[in-house]
């Protein structure tokens, strides 16, 4: 086979290394911004936090022309080459001014108090888990059941259930504990936890969970007996709503029947409850936007809480100073200063880097606000147009992955209530008359037509749809029965009620 030799000419776009940055800048949302700026501090000394009653605008200087940045957006890297240590220019470093404060914090005179508030909420309730080891305390157990009721807590999970094996926790207990337990064991304990509180805790499945609370209240009377007997006997014929088998197996009237429902209905299927998810940091929905409704004027302001003042350290341009004045400069003196050029070269680039990622974000959220403005003034979700990602990258001039960035983890505090941003965007429908419509318009029309219906004759599917072409939407079954999921409704038979 011969060799051959060819050009080729290839379009790449490569991603530079201050683009990647800010990528990932902009994924990080602001409750979690503090977080990343720490990291930054403690990496880079000349990097440093300022006063919080500095106020002073941000000199252009910092993240300017003295940045090294190439033409193509690349940082340019100091290779500690002989040419440099011949001649280093650090004029542009000593110069006063680096010591501003940068100002891209985007703050609000007229609303002064909404950048006061800079630390993150802290719960000081007692956990989930806590609480239960709490009562576990009241358990007169010896050394080897208390670490079995330890490791039976241990692996309840945020719902408040009992999902792992009863061999899996024999084995855990061997192997981490080095406690040899039976399974039998195991299962006393748990019996002894399932009275702790909350009703129904450390159930291994939803029936189980449902007995156990109908057990503590059955001292009530009749009707929570019939429901344990329901449960016990037709947990499945339940579930489907078969109401007439269960009808005929135990014998019951119709008011017996709505009885045990509505005895079952006001159970918690998931004791843990949100004492679970409020124990996750990201339970908490820091907005990232405010829009205020002044006088019918929308008013665009960003949460910079997180973002603390940040400036060049100090004590690193005191040191280029102390060397500029110096007339002896030798080889190990020019490499520290190199490293501390690097370094401030860093933190003006991390600084822009935050200026970058606030502007974004406003200019996103700005474009969207004015996109969908009726719903922002009316809170009206009907209101809301057909808008895509696209539509706000070509208004903003960013990029479209750029937007879906901001969009998928960025959340927006109205009057109306908080919002992710990725909530305004939605596909178009035709109606009637040629209009295209939001699809979440159309999404509450039938949430409503649902609400309001008779729940003991739901609408069906096929109902649905034609309610929807009588107002005008052009719409197929399919397509009502994907939206129905999408909004977590079940079918007409398992919203139907007696």
């Amino acid at each position: 086979m011969a060799l051959s030799q060819s050009l080729q000419q290839k379009l790449l776009q490569k991603l530079s290394p201050q683009q990647i940055q800010l990528m990932k800048l902009l994924q990080v949302p602001t409750a979690h911004l503090e977080e990343r700026i720490k990291e930054e501090l403690e990496e880079n000394p000349a990097l440093e936090q300022g006063e919080e009653d500095h106020d002073e605008d941000f000199d252009s200087d910092l993240t300017g022309e003295a940045e090294n940045f190439s033409e193509d957006g690349d940082k340019e890297e100091l290779d500690g080459s002989q040419d440099e240590y011949e001649n280093i220019d650090i004029s542009e470093y000593v110069s006063d001014g680096d010591d501003d404060i940068a100002d891209y914090r985007t703050r609000d005179d007229n609303y002064p108090e909404m950048d006061e508030q800079k630390t993150l909420p802290h719960r000081v309730e007692t956990s989930f888990h806590e609480s239960l080891l709490d009562q576990l305390g009241m358990l007169s157990l010896d050394e080897k059941n208390y670490k079995i009721a330890e490791q039976v807590v241990g692996s309840i999970d945020d719902d408040g259930y009992l999902r792992r094996e009863l061999s899996s926790i024999v084995d855990d207990l061997a192997f981490r504990q080095g406690v040899d337990a039976t399974e039998e064991e195991i299962e006393e304990i748990i019996k002894k936890i399932q009275h702790f509180d909350p009703p129904g805790i450390c159930a291994r499945d939803l029936r189980e969970c449902l007995l156990l609370q109908l057990n503590r209240q059955l001292a009530e009377g009749k009707d929570v007996y019939l429901a344990i007997q329901v449960l016990d006997k037709y947990f499945d014929e339940f579930t489907k709503k078969h109401y007439e088998k269960i009808q005929r197996g135990l014998n019951l009237s119709d008011e017996d029947l709505k009885n045990v429902i509505g005895a079952i209905i006001r159970l918690n299927p998931k004791p843990g409850g949100n004492m679970g998810e409020l124990n996750k940091a990201e339970s908490y929905i820091v907005p990232d936007f405010f829009i205020l409704n002044n006088n019918g004027k929308l008013e665009l302001t960003l949460n910079s809480r997180n973002a603390p003042d940040l400036r060049i350290s100090e004590g690193y341009r005191d040191m280029l100073k102390e060397y500029d004045k110096g007339s002896k400069k030798d080889k190990r003196q020019k490499e520290a200063v190199l490293f501390i050029k690097q370094k401030i070269d860093s933190a003006r680039w991390f600084i822009d880097m935050i200026k970058q990622r606030q502007h974004t974000l406003l200019s996103t959220m700005s474009a969207i606000m004015n996109y969908q403005e009726e719903f922002f003034l009316t809170g009206d979700q009907t209101s809301l147009k057909p808008m895509i990602l696209k539509d706000i990258a070509e208004i903003t001039g960013l990029d479209i992955s750029t937007v879906s960035r901001v969009a998928n983890s960025k959340f927006v505090q109205t009057e109306f209530g908080t919002y992710r941003l990725k909530f305004f965007f939605s596909e178009s429908l035709s109606t009637d008359s040629g209009e295209e419509v939001s699809t979440r318009e159309v999404k509450k029309i039938l949430s409503d037509l649902i609400e309001g219906e008779d729940k003991k004759k739901p609408f069906s599917d096929e109902r649905l749809t034609e309610l929807l072409q009588e107002k005008g939407y052009n719409i197929a079954r399919r397509t009502v029965a994907k939206y129905r999921e999408q909004l977590n409704i079940p079918v007409a038979r398992l919203r139907k009620e007696l």
